[in-house]
């Protein structure tokens, strides 16, 4: 039987193959047994084993049951993940997760803390139409999502301010229905007592301090961070010198948009058609 030799320097998708394979072996069990023991085929664990097939984070924690290793293949499975995010974004995520308060500026798209299952599906099925993504890498992108709104409920909940560019509620996204739950969703959202969402509505012209998106995080101990990105990378700054002029913006944005109530009212008469 030819065995393909595995290089696991090459990348972590090839240490993640090549440490299944090698646990795997160890224990004396073919790729049937394994795939058995797991809920896949013997094809899918050899293509994962080969780094020809991306680990899901379900396949990661299958693998961990299965070879009795803890947690161990799902941590590799994150640090992989990791690295096909953009750069900052991993350490952006660890800030976020902790922050007391949270500032948010987007145009075009509905943030992820806001998304729901069905929007955030439709983007990264487009992603995939695109072939910028794969299938295993939008499921992971949805999954992310989930992970990332379980921080607004935890003890004590973050402070969530929004602010979304008008775009934001305009672009459709998905089928009819997607949008409309989606735009329910953020309804429902500014009930919560910890949270405040308002619309910038293009009319706001120069009014509107910033062009592209922005987060402002405030940490338990009062420190300020902000993240903004590019194409290519995302940027997170820690030195308040530079974040509390982008903290004054933003005060100023929201000054200067409509009020939460008249926020809402725009989202709900453009769910009824009205707008």
């Amino acid at each position: 039987m030819n065995i393909k030799e595995l290089t696991p320097e090459s990348s972590p998708q090839a240490a993640f193959g090549a440490r299944l394979r090698r646990l795997r072996t160890e224990r004396g069990w073919t790729q049937d047994h394994l795939g058995d023991q797991m809920g896949y085929s013997s094809t899918h664990i050899s293509s994962v084993e080969t780094g020809n097939k991306l680990p899901t984070l379900r396949f990661a924690r299958r693998a961990d049951a299965a070879l009795v290793t803890g947690d161990a293949f799902e941590r590799e499975w994150r640090e992989m993940r990791h690295g096909t995010l953009l750069e900052g974004f991993p350490q952006f995520l660890d800030h976020e997760g902790q922050a007391a308060e949270v500032r948010i500026y987007e145009v075009g798209v509905i943030p992820g803390l806001l998304q729901t299952p069905g929007y955030a599906k439709a983007l990264a099925e487009s992603a995939v139409k695109r072939g910028t993504i794969t299938s295993d890498q939008a499921n992971e992108r949805v999954t992310l999502i989930a992970e990332r709104q379980a921080t607004l409920v935890r003890t004590p909940p973050p402070l969530v301010f929004v602010v979304l560019d008008e775009s934001c509620i305009r672009r459709p996204v998905g089928e009819p229905n997607v949008m409309d739950e989606q735009l329910a969703r953020l309804l429902d959202f500014a009930e919560l007592p910890n949270t405040v969402v308002q619309v910038a509505p293009f009319d706001m012209g120069t009014r509107r301090p910033f062009n592209l998106p922005i987060t402002v995080l405030t940490a338990p101990d009062r420190s300020l961070m902000s993240y903004a990105e590019s194409a290519q990378r995302g940027h997170l700054e820690r030195d308040s010198a530079f974040v509390l002029p982008i903290l004054t913006a933003y005060h100023q944005l929201q000054a200067e948009a409509p009020s939460q109530a008249e926020s809402l009212a725009m989202i709900e008469q453009l769910r009824r058609g009205t707008l």
